[in-house]
C-alpha cells in the first residue's frame, strides 16, 4: 500500500545512543557515557537494512559524538545513498548553550561529519527539538556555518520543547536558512505530534498512518517522520532510577516500533529531506 495521493514523505532519523536521551539528563552524566555499554552501532546497522530491504532513503541526523567512535556507521550513510545530517556533537540542547557554545557545537560536528564522509553537510536538528522563541538565533549561527536547513521546530505546546504558533509547513527564516517543522496535525485550533518519536510508539498504528494521510491529502504537504535507533531495541539497558515519566516515555511500546516502522515503510512513499526541500 502507499499513499493514493503519492506525496513522497520524508523519513529521518535521529542517530544518538539510549543513554544520551533528554529524558535521562539528570541521572546519566555525559562524562559517564565512554563507560557505558553502546548499542547505537548495530541499531543504526540493523535500520540501514531495515531501509536497504524497504529501497528506502532517508537522511540521518547524527551525533558528532557518536561519529567519532563509530566512523564506520557514517561511511555506510553516505555509501548506501542516505543523507548525512548533523544532530549537533554533545546533544546538549541548544535552549542550555550559550551563542558562542553552541556555535563551537555544530561547528565541531559539522567537520568530522565532513572529513569522515567526504561529504557537505546541509541539515541540522537540534537535541530534543530546542529551537524556542528564546533562541531564534539559532538560526543565524546555522547560516554563517554554512548549513542550509534546520529541521528543528515542533510546531507543539510541549513541557520540553515547542513553539505553538510557528509555521507548520517549511519556511525560510529572515535570513534565508530553510526551516523544516515536524509534521503536525491540525485538529480544530490546535497542532497535535504527528511526525513520530515517542507519539509514534504511543498512538496505535492505524492513528499514525492515518494522521500521515491526512496530511498528504488535506494540507497537500509532506509529512516528516523522524525516530531515534534506540527505539527498535527492547533490549537496551533499562534506567531504573529515572522518574516514572522519564521511564514511561522512553520504554513505552519498544518491542512494537520495529513492526510498525515496516508498516510504514510499505504504507507511503519516503525520501531523503535534502532530496525533498532543497530541489
Amino acid at each position: 500500500m502507499t499513499s493514493p495521493d503519492t506525496i513522497t514523505n520524508a523519513m529521518s532519523v535521529d542517530v544518538e545512543d539510549y543513554f544520551q536521551v533528554a529524558a535521562f539528563d539528570n541521572i546519566i552524566d555525559s562524562n559517564d557515557w565512554d563507560s557505558l555499554p553502546h548499542r547505537v552501532q548495530n541499531n543504526t546497522a540493523k535500520i540501514l537494512d531495515i531501509f536497504a530491504q524497504k529501497n528506502i532513503k532517508a537522511t540521518f541526523f547524527v551525533l558528532g559524538w557518536v561519529a567519532e567512535r563509530y566512523p564506520e556507521i557514517v561511511k555506510r550513510i553516505v555509501n548506501e545513498g542516505h543523507e548525512l545530517a548533523s544532530h549537533g556533537y554533545a546533544h546538549k540542547k541548544a535552549t542550555e548553550q550559550s551563542r558562542s557554545e553552541f556555535r563551537t557545537d555544530i561547528i565541531k560536528a559539522k567537520k568530522i561529519l565532513e572529513d569522515i564522509s567526504g561529504t557537505e553537510i546541509k541539515g541540522y536538528r537540534a537535541p530534543s527539538y530546542s529551537i524556542n522563541k528564546s533562541n531564534l538565533w539559532v538560526h543565524d549561527e546555522l547560516k554563517e556555518t554554512g548549513h542550509q536547513y534546520s529541521s528543528s521546530v515542533y510546531p507543539v505546546k510541549h513541557d520540553l520543547y515547542g513553539i505553538p504558533d510557528a509555521p507548520r509547513f517549511a519556511y525560510r527564516c529572515a535570513n534565508g536558512l530553510l526551516e523544516i517543522p515536524i509534521t503536525t496535525a491540525r485538529i480544530g485550533s490546535k497542532n497535535f505530534p504527528a511526525g513520530g518519536g515517542g507519539f509514534f510508539r504511543l498512538y496505535p498504528y492505524p492513528l499514525s498512518r492515518w494522521i500521515i494521510q491526512r496530511g498528504n491529502k488535506q494540507d497537500k504537504q509532506p509529512s516528516i517522520f523522524y525516530f531515534h535507533p534506540w527505539e527498535i531495541d527492547p533490549q537496551q539497558p533499562r534506567q531504573e532510577s529515572a522518574s516514572f515519566k522519564s521511564r514511561f516515555r522512553h520504554y513505552l511500546n519498544l518491542d512494537k516500533t520495529e513492526t510498525r516502522l515496516k508498516k510504514l515503510l510499505d504504507d507511503f512513499k519516503w525520501e531523503r529531506m535534502d532530496n525533498i526541500f532543497l530541489k
